[in-house]
């Protein structure tokens, strides 16, 4: 898989040997240019991650009508895990070797309904503090207009592997 191509049959679970083996913008970093596989989730709702730095990462996604609630506009849930997982993994690449975390809680704030003929959507996730034990981070999705359709705020325990 190339950096930044959609999500492919290459995803899987990383063992645990391979995950504490590097820090977590290593490991990000492998998985963006499809060395390691990404998330079984990311084929599920088909995200991919396209950018990784310290401190911020970048998913995109297309919603599709197989991702719709009885209303018939795309669940909040598709939100919730697109936004959760530029968070978390902008959480994650700031974590050292050997390092973990697990998302302690996040809410999200809907602002616009999305629906198939939304187009490309954009979550980005930015790191707003960590520390030994903890850390914040913010999400924002956006429309390919930029137009904001959720933000986002979680807050994540870290901890020794």
């Amino acid at each position: 898989m190339q950096p930044g191509s959609p999500a492919s049959d290459n995803v899987g679970i990383v063992d645990l040997e391979t995950l504490t083996s590097m820090s977590g913008l290593e490991f990000l970093n492998a998985m963006l240019r499809g060395e390691l596989p990404g998330p079984p989730i990311a084929k599920t709702l088909g995200f991919h991650m396209t950018e990784v730095d310290e401190g911020r990462s970048v998913f995109v996604s297309e919603p599709r009508e197989e991702y719709y609630n009885p209303i018939r506009t795309v669940h909040a849930g598709y939100t919730a895990t697109l936004l959760d997982s530029c968070m978390a993994c902008a959480v994650l690449s700031t974590l050292p070797k050997g390092t973990g975390f697990t998302t302690m809680e996040f809410k999200v704030s809907l602002l616009r309904p999305m629906t198939k003929d939304t187009g490309l959507v954009r979550a980005e996730g930015t790191i707003l503090s960590r520390g030994r034990r903890g850390a914040t981070a913010e999400g924002r999705l956006t429309d390919h207009r930029g137009k904001l359709i959720a933000h986002a705020t979680t807050t994540c325990l870290i901890f020794p592997f």
